[in-house]
């Protein structure tokens, strides 16, 4: 700093008063220039083949790549004059390429030992098995977030401020911290979910860390090409943890409501609308404890819910269990149909579902037990076969065992109908294909 400082000063003084001294042939200017860049250069080489701490190399590439050509030579006063002189770097090229390679290697093994020593802490406040803190009533840790993206953004940061190659270089080679981290993570995430079920907070914590993916996806997102396969990869590990964590937190609640379809079956859809009262019921105890996740993993949560019941009520209705011959009795159920999709579509929409692709099904389901004509149920079942382009023949056939008053061959004619609107589009949202016909 001195040195520079010096060489500022006097050159600015050769420019303003001595240059005018002396006849233009003596190039007096470009002799000080020369002869202070010279010793400047010499110190910096010195400094350069000493050993030195990771700070000094991080000042002495500023220098080289920074501050004095940018700082010192590009100064108002002097750059007119200094363009003429065409000094060289402060460091020859093979010097310079050492500093970086010493300043890369440093910075990117301090940045993955950082990261590590912030999972291991991280782990270490899961087994203490405390509440995690909430910020606007969801569940947090979001200091590991906080801490690992900025620890990256920094050292590219830093690494950018030496010189734009330098931070490009840095940049590639840390491209592959952050899936490297979050693999870690997902796998300590696991080993937690399977070994501290007993614990106290157990949901919270899991809730916690559900809520933790939203910095690192909003990070990603952001700041990531969509080209970068990295991003790809670091989507994918969220997803995988969310879906962990959302899988076990529904554990309970679906294993509760199986018992409780049966009872469709069980009663011939007489006391529908108890049963459905039930569901909803039970889901809405559980439901309360999803308000402490993040809204985008609510909105999640609770499609999943709405898909799954859903899903249910088609299982019971393809179980084969009801067979009815008079368009009356097949009138009747198809009430008990609407009744109960109409409620479970208020129960899910005040909730917060957004799955508005789901509330289609029962209906047009109904309405298909409910109609007599022939051409009107191939119509029907052409309309939910392009609003759910997953279902197939065999869900068809089962379901369709409810309507005993079809014809062998009008029952092959209807699923005729279905093979050729559906034989090759893919399902959109899957409902039907996630449904297995015994």
């Amino acid at each position: 700093l001195h040195m520079g400082k010096t060489m500022k000063e006097d050159l600015t003084v050769v420019v303003k008063y001595i240059k005018q001294l002396y006849p233009p042939e003596f190039n007096v200017f470009s002799t000080y220039a020369e002869l202070y860049h010279n010793y400047f250069a010499s110190q910096a080489k010195k400094n350069a083949e000493s050993h030195l701490e990771d700070k000094d190399i991080y000042l002495l590439l500023s220098w080289v790549h920074n501050i004095y050509p940018k700082d010192m030579r590009k100064d108002h006063v002097l750059a007119e004059e200094l363009e003429k002189v065409k000094l060289g770097s402060l460091l020859p090229s093979s010097l310079s390429k050492e500093l970086e390679k010493k300043y890369l290697d440093s910075e990117e093994a301090t940045i993955k030992n950082s990261l590590s020593k912030c999972l291991d802490k991280e782990i270490q406040r899961w087994k203490e098995d405390q509440e995690p803190e909430k910020l606007n009533g969801h569940f947090q840790s979001e200091l590991l977030a906080i801490f690992v993206i900025q620890s990256i953004y920094s050292g590219q940061k830093r690494a950018k401020d030496i010189s734009t190659a330098v931070g490009e270089e840095l940049s590639h080679r840390l491209s592959k911290e952050l899936p490297a981290f979050l693999k870690s993570y997902k796998d300590a995430f696991e080993d937690f979910k399977e070994k501290s079920k007993k614990h106290k907070y157990y949901k919270p914590i899991l809730i916690a860390n559900i809520n933790n993916c939203w910095n690192f996806r909003d990070y990603t997102e952001k700041n990531m090409a969509e080209k970068d396969d990295n991003k790809a990869s670091i989507l994918s590990i969220l997803g995988d943890i969310e879906n962990s964590g959302f899988d076990v937190l529904l554990q309970q609640l679906f294993a509760q409501l199986k018992p409780i379809y049966k009872k469709f079956t069980e009663n011939k859809w007489d006391s529908s609308s108890e049963t459905m009262n039930e569901i909803i019921k039970t889901t809405s105890k559980h439901i309360s404890d999803f308000r402490t996740l993040k809204d985008p993993f609510y909105h999640a949560i609770i499609e999943k819910i709405h898909t799954r019941l859903v899903k249910e009520y088609i299982v019971r209705l393809l179980k084969r269990k009801v067979s009815l011959k008079t368009p009356a009795q097949q009138q009747n159920l198809a009430q008990h149909i609407s009744k109960n999709a109409a409620d479970l579509e208020a129960f899910c929409t005040s909730n917060g579902s957004q799955a508005v692709w789901l509330n289609s099904a029962l209906p047009k389901l109904a309405e298909i037990i409910r109609l007599q004509d022939l051409g009107a149920i191939k119509i029907e079942v052409a309309t939910l076969a392009t609003t759910y382009p997953d279902i197939r023949k065999r869900h068809l056939e089962a379901f369709l065992h409810i309507k005993a008053n079809l014809s062998r061959g009008e029952l092959k004619s209807i699923l005729g109908y279905l093979a050729d609107g559906t034989a090759s589009t893919p399902p959109g949202a899957p409902l039907f294909s996630n449904i297995n016909v015994s």
